[in-house]
């Protein structure tokens, strides 16, 4: 299901029947999880690589013991809030997407809360990247269908570093071409690979070579 927020994103996208590039934001074009790990040194907090995941893993430096889950939504929203028109670009990501808009459409798909999308525009603007960026929540395969539809089903290929989001892709819209970037292997360990993706990369330098063939670039 798409949420109204997103849908009414999608409806006001265009398209020029290129092929599409489909591309996440957090920890494949801007880095999150060394921001946000600064951003709760300041609580007191650390970032435990035990599993890919947030819930479970931020923890106390005193006691060691696992921040709530209610905490952690907390911090999660209040980082996007405060820190969104200030992150930085992973090493590759600017001009790999800008060498990608010279023979396709690009889009940008985000999960964060809607009320940051304009700051997340903002800042992507401001790192060269004057894309469409459309807010979502929850599984991006549906959006992703509706995207591929609205493009005129065009040649795609969908990037993402979440493996729930990539399943979700490839189930609802299986004929896209999906590379599952994962560039820290704190995480990206923790991650079994999946037999339905186009390429597994760590990096952008491993991602573009493999993306412009299919794109026609």
């Amino acid at each position: 299901m798409i949420s109204e927020q997103t849908l009414g994103q999608l409806e006001g996208l265009t398209f020029t029947r290129r092929p599409l590039v489909i591309c996440d934001v957090d920890e494949v074009i801007v880095h999150f999880t060394r921001d946000f790990e600064h951003y709760i040194a300041a609580e007191d907090l650390w970032l435990d690589a035990a599993s890919f995941a947030l819930s479970g893993n931020i923890k106390c430096r005193r006691t060691n013991e696992a921040a709530p889950d209610h905490r952690v939504a907390d911090l999660v929203n209040r980082f996007f809030d405060e820190r969104t028109r200030h992150m930085q670009p992973i090493d590759g990501a600017v001009d790999s997407l800008l060498t990608f808009a010279r023979t396709a459409d690009v889009v940008l798909l985000t999960n964060l809360p809607h009320s940051a999308g304009d700051c997340r525009r903002a800042n992507l603007a401001g790192h060269g990247l004057d894309f469409p960026v459309v807010t979502n929540s929850g599984p991006k395969g549906p959006a992703i269908r509706e995207i591929v539809a609205r493009a005129g089903k065009p040649d795609c290929v969908f990037i993402d570093d979440s493996p729930g989001f990539i399943a979700s892709a490839y189930e609802h819209a299986p004929d896209i071409h999906l590379v599952h970037f994962l560039h820290d292997e704190r995480f990206a360990r923790h991650i079994a690979p999946l037999d339905f993706v186009s390429l597994r990369a760590a990096s952008w330098a491993e991602t573009r070579p493999h993306v412009l063939p299919l794109i026609g670039g």
